[in-house]
């Protein structure tokens, strides 16, 4: 074990000689888990771990990802008795240390929010930068037909009953979904889910490179008191460095959704029903740590978070953490908008003055998270804003895993087909699609939410 280097270190698989990115925790072509040492050259087959499903875990107390006796990174604050602090992170997603400049007030670059007012009737989009040319992208193909398992490969011994491995096509599948003989991680259902509901779709992807899908979406229709219809959609991305960071974004998502379907019907004023939904999603995060580890800060479960819901001609977001909105008009001459502000490094340093936003989102640093839900959060300081567009267009929801393709509001709306309004879900099958032809390196989820939503009584009194 002493022979490994940190995963950061690793260039190339060591099982498959497949490329791996900075960060990266698995392979992307094999599965193989990194952090693992590497295999001994005796012809015996490696030791199963503690469950019998693959290689034993990483001892407690050692950095997220990497083995036991790991160095610390180079640059990488080191971590503390107690494990990774709150700015510590490092994988997929980094935190901002002390050292960082603190979060400033001012726009992205890209273009200013308007202030809320307190009368909803008077919230505007702001004026961003002009729009490039669009160029809509073509419509996500299918993916080719799984391989014949009847075609084994040569395997030694009896095929066990049940569902086999794609890999080695001999081995039984274990509860935590890997081969039992050779560890190869299955495909997940949560792998490529799609869903659709009255004014809002959704489409959420594992992507090319990332051995399992970490973020989670939820959206639904609501009732107003009053009988008019709202839609809400609500996307969370786990972060990778965290511990289970695939149930943090579920749990997250299904506890904002749920909460903001119960407080619009109560007749809350959308602004303060989306601030309650995130304070909820906090908690769940929260108790997930809590039910699994006594020492419930120690890597404890983690993601980011944003939220839509459309309303009484309302449109209120609401987030915590890098993933984003976006409003795209039908008309296109009109200029798109980005309506939320990362909680980020790249974005503090613009804000700040110190960099432009180009320069910032280019640096190695730019995806250090400094606002996330989780029970190691130091802060929780969710974010929500108001706005009346003056036409129709669409919400774009999103992780990073889309906009790392498309940063800019015009590029975004570039991608985004011209029938979105009345195609959510194949608008989002599209987007997906353009994340993952530019690279796929991240996972990606998208919603997909018209405004006006569906028609169906007056707006709130």
């Amino acid at each position: 074990m002493a022979n490994t280097p940190p995963v950061s270190q690793l260039s190339a698989c060591p099982s498959c000689e497949e490329p791996l990115e900075a960060g990266d925790l698995f392979c992307g072509a094999c599965g193989a888990d990194l952090a693992a040492p590497a295999p001994a050259p005796a012809a015996a087959e490696p030791a199963a771990g503690s469950n019998g499903a693959g290689p034993a875990a990483a001892p407690a107390g050692t950095p997220p990802g990497a083995p036991a006796g790991t160095p610390p990174v180079p640059g990488e604050p080191a971590a503390g008795p107690d494990g990774p602090s709150a700015a510590q992170r490092t994988g997929s997603y980094r935190i901002a240390g002390p050292g960082d400049v603190p979060q400033g007030a001012g726009d992205s670059g890209e273009f200013l929010l308007d202030a809320p007012e307190e009368d909803p009737e008077h919230y505007r989009i702001a004026e961003p930068a002009a729009p490039q040319g669009a160029d809509p992208r073509a419509a996500l193909g299918t993916a080719a037909g799984a391989a014949d398992p009847a075609q084994s490969a040569g395997a030694a011994g009896p095929v066990p009953a049940g569902r086999r491995c794609i890999a080695c096509r001999t081995g039984a599948i274990d509860t935590d979904g890997y081969c039992e003989r050779c560890g190869h991680a299955q495909p997940r259902e949560r792998d490529h889910m799609e869903q659709e509901a009255e004014g809002v779709a959704a489409v959420t992807d594992r992507g090319l490179r990332h051995h399992r899908n970490e973020d989670f979406f939820a959206i639904a229709g609501a009732a107003l008191p009053n009988g008019a219809p709202a839609t809400v959609a609500v996307v969370c991305d786990g972060v990778s460095s965290a511990s289970r960071p695939d149930e943090a974004s579920a749990a997250a998502s299904g506890a904002a959704g749920t909460a903001l379907k119960g407080t619009l019907g109560r007749g809350l004023h959308p602004q303060q029903a989306m601030h309650e939904a995130l304070l909820a999603a906090a908690g769940a995060v929260n108790e997930l740590a809590a039910q699994h580890s006594p020492l419930s800060h120690q890597n404890a479960p983690a993601c980011t978070i944003v939220s839509a819901v459309i309303a009484g001609g309302i449109l209120t977001v609401g987030w915590v953490g890098d993933s984003r909105a976006y409003w795209v008009p039908d008309d296109r001459a009109a200029p798109a908008a980005r309506l939320t502000e990362d909680d980020s490094w790249a974005a503090q340093m613009v804000a700040a003055g110190l960099m432009n936003e180009a320069d910032a989102y280019a640096d190695e640093r730019a995806h250090a998270i400094t606002g996330w839900l989780g029970a190691d959060a130091h802060e929780l300081d969710p974010h929500t804003a108001s706005f009346k567009p003056d036409g129709p267009g669409v919400v774009i929801v999103c992780t990073d895993g889309l906009w790392n393709y498309a940063e800019a509001a015009a590029e975004l709306a570039a991608a985004v087909p011209a029938d979105a309004a009345a195609r959510p879900l194949h608008a989002a099958q599209v987007l997906v699609g353009h994340a993952l032809d530019g690279g796929g390196h991240d996972n990606v989820t998208v919603a997909v939410l018209p405004f006006p939503g569906p028609a169906g009584g007056a707006g709130p009194s």
